[in-house]
């Protein structure tokens, strides 16, 4: 399972960094779709059901379209790769080599333990239970999505809408 969380981090570094290095716009939705789903499927390996799925469905199902639309927009007629430059190239290299080099080292010291401390977390951390199950903690996250985080959602569907109008006016040209 800890080989799969660290190729799954590994996938949502390199969707980012091909993100950033991106001289074309197709390439750059393609890349955000594969960090996306990675980091959506590593969330549910660490056992947020919830969380996971409801990214998934928010950021894949919704902010795609507008990746599609603008990538309509300004779609070229010969779109540049990702290997068409030296330097991205080096970059992405140099960055694939440091991301293995922290898997080695992890591995070499037998993993890396961190101390985390749940303070003034409440009933929001996820205990483990002895019975098995994949949406244990789904109810907490319904119950804080309707309750103390109706704000934050508000503002997120407002960020969303400010971003779709930003990419329309930088795509739209003169």
């Amino acid at each position: 399972m800890t080989e799969l969380i660290y190729f799954l981090s590994l996938a949502v570094v390199l969707g980012c960094l091909g993100t950033s290095l991106k001289p074309s716009p197709i390439y750059g939705g393609l890349c955000l779709i594969v960090s996306g789903c990675s980091g959506c499927l590593a969330v549910l390996g660490f056992g947020g059901s919830f969380l996971g799925l409801m990214v998934f469905l928010i950021y894949l199902g919704g902010m795609l379209v507008v990746f599609g639309y603008t990538t309509a927009m300004s779609a070229e007629d010969y779109p540049e790769a990702l290997v068409s430059s030296w330097l991205t190239i080096g970059v992405m290299l140099m960055s694939i080599f440091m991301e293995l080099s922290m898997l080695f080292v992890a591995d070499y010291y037998e993993g890396m333990d961190f101390m985390l401390e749940f303070n003034s977390m409440g009933g929001w951390v996820v205990y483990d239970g002895d019975e098995l199950g994949l949406m244990g903690e789904g109810g907490a996250g319904v119950a804080a999505l309707y309750s103390c985080s109706a704000w934050l959602m508000v503002v997120s569907g407002w960020t969303l809408l400010m971003g779709v109008f930003i990419i329309i006016e930088i795509t739209r040209g003169n």
